[in-house]
């Protein structure tokens, strides 16, 4: 089966996946990382990607951003590929891709669930084990959004900056969200969405989508339509 093609809207919110090939790890060392923040936040500047929150996990990375324009995140995704495989080749002795194929990506209804995901991706190294509380794992745009720490390339979101009328309010407010756990359906519903690239949110929102994209936003019901 054909692969839909991505969604180009501007000014709409999308949850990015990028993964390792084969689960492989792309981040060992903690100047791995910091080489791929670099990259994601000179390519994401330059492309004009506003990215709300992020997180690199060793061996995939999760972004939540809008795109300013047509190519912004095809054309952010493509410098990081550039230059961050180039730098891991050379420095692992390895060659070709490290990365699964084309990233997956999906429009994301930013009332309903943007702040979940958000929550969603800064929750990945607790459910991963790698830590037990989230401010704990460096590499993630936690410290930025719940505990006020300055991370120059996040942009808040105006959903986020609903949360209150300061910095130390929106911080306050969005810590407080994680006394919420994210259920475990709509775990599934926000990985399973962006991978097969269907519209996270309710069925008024994925026809708006449709009419803005030229393409389907949801998934055809299974089985034989009804008088057939």
């Amino acid at each position: 089966m054909a692969r839909l093609p991505r969604y180009t809207i501007t000014n709409q919110t999308q949850h990015i996946i990028q993964r390792g090939r084969d689960w492989q790890r792309v981040f060992f060392e903690d100047q791995d990382y910091q080489y791929f923040y670099d990259c994601l936040d000179a390519a994401a500047y330059n492309y004009g990607l506003k990215i709300h929150a992020y997180v690199l996990m060793p061996d995939h990375v999760h972004i939540l951003a809008t795109p300013t324009n047509l190519n912004s995140i095809s054309r952010t995704v493509q410098s990081i590929g550039r230059n961050y495989v180039q730098y891991y080749n050379e420095c692992y002795g390895s060659s070709g891709s490290i990365w699964e194929g084309r990233y997956r990506a999906t429009v994301l209804q930013e009332k309903r669930y943007l702040l979940t995901c958000s929550r969603y991706l800064e929750l990945n190294p607790v459910r991963g084990g790698l830590v037990k509380n989230p401010r704990d794992y460096r590499w993630s745009s936690y410290a930025h959004n719940a505990l006020g720490k300055t991370d120059d390339m996040i942009t808040a979101h105006r959903e986020y900056l609903r949360l209150g009328a300061s910095d130390k309010e929106r911080a306050t407010a969005y810590r407080a969200l994680f006394k919420q756990k994210i259920g475990a359906e709509t775990q599934e519903l926000i990985v399973q969405s962006t991978l097969k690239g269907w519209a996270l949110g309710d069925a008024g929102f994925a026809r708006k989508i449709e009419k803005l994209s030229g393409r389907r936003a949801k998934q055809l019901p299974k089985g034989r339509p009804k008088g057939s």
